[in-house]
């Protein structure tokens, strides 16, 4: 059930965010559910065979290499789903990837995790 909630609650967040940054565009409200499955999948496989590779060039740049990665993930996200899911460029990507964290870090406020 806590993944359910959790799905949907990452739709709200990737369909809000998609709303509020110029150049991204998420088809409906069921895609914006899949985005955020695909986003999580490639961060997790792709993504953390990088941030492994990278982690002492993460280190020193005090996690920015991270955020990068997570950056293109978001792109690759974007090619992987064709027109469902678009952000038109890096500094789009950038932007979506800041305000889709800042929006599940208020989620996450408000709604309060269990641990």
């Amino acid at each position: 059930m806590r993944f359910i909630i959790s799905l949907l609650i990452t739709g709200v967040v990737i369909a809000v965010a998609s709303y509020i940054v110029p150049g991204a565009h998420v088809a409906g409200f069921g895609w914006a559910i899949i985005t955020g499955l695909v986003i999580g999948l490639v961060n997790a496989i792709v993504g953390g065979i990088l941030r492994i590779f990278t982690f002492p060039l993460n280190w020193l740049t005090f996690g920015l290499v991270s955020f990068i990665i997570t950056v293109l993930m978001i792109m690759l996200a974007d090619n992987l789903m064709g027109n469902k899911f678009d952000v038109s460029g890096f500094w789009t990507a950038a932007l979506f990837a800041i305000v889709v964290a800042v929006i599940e870090m208020i989620m996450g406020k408000i709604i309060g995790e269990d641990k």
